[in-house]
């Protein structure tokens, strides 16, 4: 597969979109009070730490592209299933997480009563269950995927794999952080291994004598 600029730039662009992601859900985790949503909804520093945990989103979508490019061949089948589930449920996930990051303190300062409104059973909630299952069940399959590749440690892709189960829960904070760390640590190890083939590649050859 021919490279192209998210290929080259895989480790940068998982390093930025997994180290921002983990960032913006322990801001979250850090200042949310749920024993008041409303305040914590109108809250400046959380609706900071909202939006930006929603803007991540893309981020994470680009990177989990570049990372896909960087195994694409190795991955088969399996990998193109499982990037294509990965994609499905990040987008998903992401239209939620701007809803909480942007509509939501909208709801909360002109109709605070819409949060003690029974959801249970709504349109609304399986909407959100079906995007969580695919967002979890996507980077799975794509932490499998890589295992199976064998192009990044087997370690880092194991760690995908269980950082995709914790991101059932991604909506809540906390939880995203573990996806967002082994995003980073691929993208860690990718910028090393880029470093180390650039320096074999430029070490003079030794010339033969006659």
């Amino acid at each position: 597969m021919s490279e192209s600029p998210l290929s080259r730039y895989a480790g940068p662009i998982a390093v930025i979109a997994g180290g921002l992601f983990a960032v913006a859900h322990v801001g979250m985790f850090i200042v949310a009070d749920r024993s008041d949503l409303v305040a914590m909804m109108t809250d400046p520093v959380f609706l900071v730490f909202n939006a930006a945990y929603a803007i991540t989103f893309p981020l994470l979508l680009i990177a989990l592209v570049a990372l896909y490019w960087r195994q694409a061949a190795e991955a088969g089948l399996f990998g193109a299933v499982a990037f294509c589930t990965a994609v499905t449920g990040t987008v998903a996930l992401a239209g939620d997480m701007w809803f909480e990051g942007f509509a939501v303190p909208w709801l909360a300062q002109v109709a605070p009563a819409v949060f003690g409104a029974d959801r249970s059973g709504s349109l609304l909630m399986a909407a959100w269950l079906v995007s969580v299952v695919l967002f979890s069940l996507g980077w799975i399959l794509f932490g499998l995927a890589s295992l199976r590749a064998r192009v990044f440690p087997r370690a880092l892709s194991v760690a995908v794999a269980v950082a995709g189960l914790i991101g059932f829960q991604a909506a809540m904070p906390p939880w995203g952080v573990a996806l967002g760390l082994a995003v980073a640590a691929v993208g860690v190890w990718l910028i090393r291994q880029d470093r180390m083939a650039r320096q074999v590649q430029t070490r003079p050859v030794p010339s033969r004598s006659v």
